[in-house]
């Protein structure tokens, strides 16, 4: 009943907002052995670093060793493991056997969890895995809940991972060959460009085979990626972004999960923003402590149909379908493969909000030195001097009169009406700040204090779908 909350963490920023909103362990790797090659801003001495302040406050932090090997990776992987040993970290995923036993020979003791990617949908196969002295699997996400319990049932001992929010691949358990074809970008060793998420055309041909096949639902098709080449294959009438899944949020569920057993919940997107993080990790954090506090050692917790719970869930799912990029949400094959669903219409929902900012320090008297260029705070005449002073970092364009939203660790959100901001390096009131390269940073106003690593939302005016 208290499962581990684990975050992904594409920079050391990234980790701290996650840990900030209330993430219990991040997960994070460094390029070389990462199903994420492009977006790791880790090195070994990053990790060191990351693992002394999750360890400091008492979180965790697990690093991401799951590509699928080919020799060239093998040959570098020794020293890696040495060094990940050294800094004491707290375990390392794994999905090739190969991988697991340099690991094993390398670090014994190792904490090793079996990633996903390693296609573990039986309690047979979760059994093996346990006997090469993986501790922990996390499930392909392809499994139904009641196949979760009967793994949890006959493998006692072994922990139980599973995501709960984020994309979707289109392949089993995220094992896609499109990239490498079109690319030569192994999704594999982790270097996937996402050609799930593009747009097709449908080409016209005057070859036979290509008819409609009255055989099948869907038609024989020739399709073509922008800048590719043709290829042919079945499409269901519908429309272009034939490979693109909803993403999954189980938010609503969890009731149903924690009552599983299920010891960890993942949220995925070590590429998405500190705002995707602060909103997906504050809504689950908040959602866990709810559950917990209202069922706090039932095992038997009843059915939720009629309690506050089933309602505070829903707000919490609300504000994730209305004010995050997303692709719409589907709860997957958990609760039944009916419920899986593809975005056929575009590659992704616009919300009527946007991230434009994050508090940068909770107490800007004392630390305004930490403020690159800043002016002095005390010196500053515009703004009132028993206000409650928000150093913001802009990330996109912020403007006096804006609607905004700040949304603080706890999931706690003030609403208020942008009416001052004042350039932290000139001094000076300014109708507009913006992100970017231009690094700029202001104070507004609150009518209490906000902590470090809020995050800071605007309402636009209109919402448009790509």
């Amino acid at each position: 009943m208290k499962p581990e909350l684990l975050a992904p963490a594409g920079n050391f920023e990234k980790m701290k907002t996650a840990f900030a909103f209330g993430a219990d362990a991040v997960y994070l790797g460094i390029p070389d052995f990462s199903l994420r090659v492009r977006i790791n801003d880790f090195s070994i001495a990053d990790i060191k670093k990351a693992v002394k302040y999750a360890h400091d406050t008492s979180k965790r932090v697990y690093v991401t060793v799951n590509i699928f090997a080919h020799n060239k990776q093998l040959k570098k992987l020794p020293n890696y493991i040495k060094e990940l040993k050294s800094i004491k970290l707290d375990g390392l995923f794994v999905s090739d056997p190969g991988v697991l036993a340099v690991v094993k020979k390398i670090w014994p003791k190792a904490n090793i969890i079996l990633s996903t990617q390693a296609n573990c949908t039986n309690w047979q196969s979760a059994k093996f895995w346990q006997s090469q002295g993986v501790s922990r699997v996390i499930l392909g996400r392809e499994l139904s809940l009641e196949e979760v319990r009967e793994i949890k049932k006959n493998v006692p001992g072994l922990e139980i991972e599973t995501f709960v929010h984020g994309a979707l691949c289109m392949s089993y358990s995220g094992r896609c060959f499109l990239s490498k074809f079109y690319n030569e970008r192994s999704a594999n060793l982790g270097d996937c460009s996402q050609p799930c998420r593009w747009s097709y055309k449908r080409m016209a041909t005057n070859r036979p085979q290509m008819a409609t096949n009255k055989n099948t639902k869907g038609r024989e098709l020739l399709i073509k990626a922008e800048g590719h080449e043709m290829v042919e294959l079945v499409e269901e009438e519908h429309g272009s972004y034939i490979l693109n899944s909803k993403d999954l949020c189980l938010i609503k569920r969890l009731p149903e999960l924690m009552v599983a057993g299920i010891d960890a919940f993942k949220i995925e997107g070590r590429a998405k923003s500190v705002y995707y993080l602060a909103n997906v990790v504050g809504a689950y954090r908040r959602a866990i402590d709810l559950i917990r506090s209202e069922f706090p050692n039932n095992i038997r917790m009843p059915r939720i149909s009629n309690t506050r719970i089933k309602k505070e869930l829903e707000v919490l799912y609300k504000e994730l379908e209305e004010k995050l990029y997303h692709r719409g949400y589907t709860e997957g094959f958990m609760f039944g493969e009916g419920k899986l669903a593809q975005n056929l219409e575009n590659s992704h929902n616009v919300p009527r909000w946007e991230f434009c900012g994050q508090v940068y320090n909770a107490t800007p008297f004392a630390k305004a030195t930490e403020v690159k260029n800043a002016a002095n705070y005390m010196q500053i005449p515009q703004i009132t001097n028993n206000a409650n002073l928000v150093c913001v970092r802009v990330h996109n364009t912020m403007k006096v009169e804006d609607e905004i939203e700040i949304i603080q660790p706890g999931y706690d959100i003030i609403k208020l009406k942008l009416k001052k901001m004042v350039d932290a390096k000139t001094g000076e009131n300014v109708k507009e700040a913006h992100g970017g390269g231009s690094e700029d940073v202001v104070l507004i106003e609150a009518d209490r204090e906000v902590p470090e690593y809020s995050v800071i939302r605007r309402k636009i005016k209109k919402s448009t779908n790509p």
